[in-house]
């Protein structure tokens, strides 16, 4: 199938077990499965407002395991932003998120102008290892946004897709495509590109 030039291309990295593929179904189906399926890479559509006009979201959920290094570089080069997640419920699946942020860095150059949001989900869970406190230390590290989530309840799901979008500094994004805006987004949008989710 050919790349369309008005994709914009989202990657989901994280260890196996995160919730990443529960955060992306939540977010594209509005679903949530109990049962743990491991994900070689799947990738969802959404159609988004972008610049006015309309394109899509292409979301790609990676697989949590490290078997496939070259599907992993591909993923970033081709990203137009990254969600770098891990659960609240594990240090570990923190720490594994380190080399993926130093590739991510190795490929694109720097961060400065790539959206990357940093997630802790599972934040419903009460068996917790890392903190909010660490979450947003190893976010402001990577100079980077962050979120805590919860696939399972629907906690900030739609809302950590609308803030990549807004982290995205050269089209103007959102998730809505109905068309209203107030008369301070309208001057926005005069000043700048941007995209949304529909």
């Amino acid at each position: 199938m050919p790349e369309q030039s008005n994709d914009y291309r989202v990657v989901v990295f994280g260890a196996g077990g995160v919730g990443k593929s529960s955060l992306v179904l939540r977010f594209v189906k509005g679903t949530f499965r109990d049962t743990y399926i491991p994900t070689v890479e799947d990738t969802y559509r959404q159609v988004i407002s972008c610049d006015k006009s309309v394109c899509t979201l292409q979301i790609t959920d990676t697989t949590g395991s490290h078997q496939f290094p070259a599907m992993q570089r591909l993923s970033i080069s081709k990203g137009h932003a990254f969600i770098l997640v891990y659960s609240v419920t594990s240090c570990q699946s923190l720490e594994e998120l380190k080399p993926i942020y130093q590739q991510v860095l190795a490929i694109k150059g720097s961060v400065d102008t790539i959206p990357v949001m940093l997630v802790g989900n599972k934040s419903d869970e009460t068996q917790r290892e890392v903190e909010t406190t660490e979450g947003e230390a190893q976010a402001a590290a990577w100079k980077c946004a962050f979120m805590e989530t919860s696939a399972k309840m629907n906690y900030n799901v739609k809302e950590l897709f609308q803030e990549l979008l807004t982290l995205e500094k050269k089209r103007n994004m959102s998730l809505s495509i109905d068309g209203k805006r107030s008369g301070k987004q309208k001057r926005a949008d005069k000043l700048k590109g941007k995209c949304s989710i529909m």
